[in-house]
């Protein structure tokens, strides 16, 4: 049985989440307390279903035991991942004021603001379980494709995400491991690469000539392949490497193209630029 639990911050875009699910032939069910995850399987499996997505409700009293309830749902054979949406309080206060939608934590003389982050703490353990994705300045068309490029993975020890991002727009929520690049020769000052990204040959050759570059790319990936098999052995199921830039589409995603065609051969690797999401 193949089980995705999806989780997050309410307006985080888990309906999104759900619905590529189900295109993808997913039995999906939405806002499941987690003291029924068990009873659930039990009798959607009785139906015929191998292929299971189940939406966690933040206002269950059991979403505590969530990390226990993973462990003992992989002990007995299933393939069980967790998807975990968040996005920051400013970009979830817009969301919610724009549909008028009421946040399912509201109430008891608690703020939007402070039901917001009520559920963050809430759900604290369960993100560092899950693979989680920064929605913040997603396009929902965006949103469903890297849902899309999970899902095209198999099961495994470890999936390594390499995330490209612009410090000006901030550090992403979902980052594990954060490397700087803004020290690196710019390829923005030259007006022939300006319009350019990380991606592109003439970028990647200009990069390619830089000392600094190849240096801080040898360290990285010495600190990569000395420390990814104590994050095995943590049992970590996902790790998220973000590299940032001023304006997050050269240098930022030059490396992360470099770092995801290093370990590509070793481990389950995926590649999200932040920057360019919005030409995507």
């Amino acid at each position: 049985m193949q089980l995705i639990l999806v989780s997050g911050l309410s307006g985080s875009g888990k309906s999104i989440a759900l619905d590529v699910l189900e295109d993808a032939g997913f039995y999906c069910i939405d806002n499941l307390p987690a003291t029924l995850i068990d009873d659930t399987l039990e009798f959607v499996r009785g139906a015929g279903y191998e292929r299971i997505a189940l939406s966690v409700d933040a206002r269950s009293a059991a979403l505590s035991s969530l990390p226990e309830r993973i462990a003992a749902l992989k002990t007995r054979g299933v393939d069980c991942r967790l998807l975990f949406l968040e996005a920051s309080a400013t970009e979830l206060l817009k969301r919610f004021s724009e549909t008028r939608r009421r946040h399912p934590l509201a109430g008891a003389g608690l703020t939007l603001e402070e039901a917001i982050a009520e559920e963050r703490t809430l759900l604290a353990d369960a993100a560092a379980l899950g693979h989680r994705i920064d929605t913040s300045n997603l396009q929902p068309k965006v949103l469903r494709n890297w849902i899309r490029d999970l899902l095209g993975l198999g099961g495994g020890a470890l999936t390594l995400l390499f995330e490209s991002f612009a410090y000006r727009d901030g550090l992403p929520l979902d980052a594990d491991w954060v490397i700087d690049a803004r020290m690196l020769p710019n390829p923005h000052y030259d007006p022939a690469l300006r319009p350019l990204t990380g991606r592109d040959p003439a970028v990647i050759e200009f990069l390619d000539r830089q000392e600094e570059v190849q240096q801080l790319l040898g360290d990285v990936r010495v600190f990569l392949g000395r420390w990814l098999p104590e994050v095995v052995r943590d049992n970590r199921s996902y790790l998220t490497v973000a590299v940032g830039c001023t304006g997050g589409r050269h240098r930022s995603v030059y490396l992360a193209e470099k770092l995801a065609q290093a370990f590509g051969a070793q481990w389950r690797v995926l590649v999200r630029h932040r920057g360019l999401a919005a030409e995507a």
